[in-house]
């Protein structure tokens, strides 16, 4: 199975019914004209707004629907504001279990999403193309290439497209705006 992972287009906000930005609406008309032509298996978005509007563009060009999967929302890494919350996110790349009040470990997201993986797998999709946020997309990335950390968290822009082959735990960049 491959998934093709992207990370949202440009968003006004954190928040989870930011919308995108001008420059993000153009942004999810680009990746719609990179991803046609292109087939999956199904489309699944995170119930962000900011994700869903990212791939509503390839969807209606694909005559697709887009399902949406909470296990895909961003994670939480505290539900207090923290000064310190790039220095804290750094710590839990490191320490897995580390988690912060109301917020949600490096271990408990990697969890979460290897769930997704394996609901994907047990459907037999050859092919599945997903929208999520940033710090999930690492912590996926890292489940297959274990050198993808913090730094490259860092890295990521808006959007950017992986494809990470399931099977042979490989990861490539596909796209970047």
């Amino acid at each position: 199975m491959k998934i093709t992972a992207i990370r949202h287009c440009k968003a006004e906000g954190q928040e989870s019914n930011s919308p995108l930005t001008a420059q993000g609406k153009q942004q999810a008309k680009e990746l719609a004209v990179f991803l046609e032509g292109h087939h999956f298996d199904c489309v699944i978005s995170s119930p962000f707004k900011r994700a869903i509007d990212t791939i509503k563009p390839f969807a209606e060009l694909s005559e697709q629907s887009i399902k949406i999967d909470e296990r895909l929302a961003e994670r939480i890494l505290s539900a207090e504001a923290d000064p310190n919350w790039r220095s804290n996110l750094e710590r839990t790349y490191i320490e897995e279990h580390l988690k912060f009040p109301g917020g949600e470990s490096t271990f408990e997201a990697k969890q979460r999403i290897s769930s997704f993986i394996n609901d994907l797998q047990n459907e037999s999709y050859k092919s599945v193309l997903i929208v999520t946020h940033g710090n999930l997309l690492s912590l996926m990335i890292n489940l297959f290439d274990s050198s993808f950390g913090f730094k490259e968290w860092e890295l990521l822009s808006n959007p950017d497209v992986y494809l990470i082959d399931v099977s042979l735990k490989d990861v490539s960049k596909l796209w970047v705006s």
